[in-house]
């Protein structure tokens, strides 16, 4: 089947509908918004490639979030609170340690594997009425017009045009969407590989995270349900094919090593999850009557566990802003877009590069000023309440849909 000479006009055409994509496809249906997802796996959660084994660190503004739009009740029983978080570096004194309670919240966060998330979002996506759903579904073309994009789709069906008056890259790391509409990106590559498996230690995580700064990279435990713990071990890039080999006996000393013993002894590792490390940041998030979301926008590296978090705003702004128009591709609507993104996303990518690329250099003349910033962090309040808010997610200006809905 050919293209159709006559485009199909749609108000906007998100191309991926991965955790961000999906979830702004979401949050546009609920502010009575239309639009059209393109995704290239069926719609299924073990089709998903970002609907994988990994275990995300959901921020409190998320969940609020992911609540404002429907999809937090689809999988809030499968989530673990986060309730503490220690923060650490090996050989070196001092730690931070966050607390709930301190903070005048219930939890900081939640974890939740991100297979679980997806399964969560297309159970919300059979929800909505006013989005049109293709998948499987590849962009082949994507070409500027007048007064948008003219998008060609091949799918089992045949190929079909599409004009979009506004286009989201929402397509992850290596965007065609970003290519195509002439934005650059600056990459970077740790040369390192992040390991993901659940372990189950030897003492109750009582709702406790750790993020751990080595020599070696970072490794950090994340509460999971029935006592088990998500495990995130970085690895130079060199290391990774000898590593991925290791029994799981030689895997769990390596993890012991690089943890230590606050949890007791780690045993019953799951199946192990390579993921090579690169951070990407798009030189500007817009362009004539198209905006990038999540990935396509930003890459940062998983310390901190801020990726999606990261994305989730995005989406959540963007939808925010369009629900407040007739013209979602409105030059204005997306200055103000990437206005509004700005001091969140650069204060979260510094943020994220800093901490791997000063916690984890192996000079010991930074040894004491590391550790004298984790006890003041720790031992003064004002820092400590910045600190876990920006964890938390609030920063810069939020969209409003992850604000605190508290009594």
């Amino acid at each position: 089947m050919h293209a159709t000479d006559s485009p199909t006009s749609v108000p906007v055409l998100i191309v991926g509908g991965g955790l961000v994509g999906a979830s702004l496809a979401i949050a546009l249906d609920a502010a009575g918004c239309a639009a059209t997802l393109v995704e290239a796996a069926a719609p299924r959660a073990d089709a998903q490639p970002s609907y994988d084994e990994r275990n995300l660190a959901l921020a409190r503004a998320t969940v609020n979030g992911l609540s404002a739009i429907g999809v937090w009740q689809h999988i809030a029983e499968r989530a673990t609170p986060i309730r503490h978080i220690h923060v650490s570096r090996g050989g070196e004194f001092g730690s931070v340690r966050l607390d709930a309670e301190r903070q005048g919240v219930d939890a900081l966060g939640w974890t939740l594997p991100a297979r679980e998330l997806g399964a969560g979002l297309l159970r919300r996506l059979d929800e909505c009425h006013r989005l049109t759903r293709l998948a499987p579904a590849k962009l082949m073309a994507l070409e500027s017009c007048a007064d948008g994009w003219i998008a060609e789709i091949e799918s089992p069906a045949g190929r079909q045009r599409i004009k979009a008056a506004l286009v989201v890259g929402a397509d992850g790391t290596q965007s065609f969407v970003r290519e195509r509409i002439g934005i650059a990106a600056e990459t970077y590559d740790y040369a390192q590989t992040l390991f993901v498996c659940t372990v189950t230690p030897e003492r109750d995580h009582a709702q406790r995270a750790f993020e751990r700064f080595t020599d070696d990279g970072p490794i950090a435990l994340l509460p999971l349900s029935e006592r088990r713990c998500g495990l995130v071990l970085t690895v130079s890039a060199e290391e990774a094919d000898a590593v991925a080999s290791m029994d799981d006996d030689a895997y769990i000393a390596l993890a012991q090593r690089r943890f230590g013993w606050r949890l007791g002894r780690l045993s019953r590792p799951g199946r192990r999850f390579p993921y090579a490390i690169q951070r990407v940041a798009a030189e500007r998030l817009i362009a004539p009557r198209a905006v990038l979301v999540g990935n396509a926008a930003q890459t940062v590296h998983p310390i901190g566990a801020q990726g999606f978090n990261l994305g989730l705003r995005d989406a959540l702004t963007l939808a925010e802003l369009i629900a407040q128009t007739n013209d979602p591709g409105d030059p204005a609507l997306l200055r103000d877009y990437a206005e509004r993104r700005a001091e969140d996303r650069e204060g979260t990518m510094a943020m994220s590069h800093g901490l791997v690329r000063l916690a984890c250099l192996p000079q010991p003349l930074l040894g004491p000023l590391r550790s004298l910033a984790m006890l003041a962090y720790d031992r003064v309040p004002p820092l400590q309440t910045l600190l876990a808010r920006h964890g938390m997610g609030f920063r810069g200006k939020p969209p409003r849909a992850v604000l605190e809905r508290l009594p």
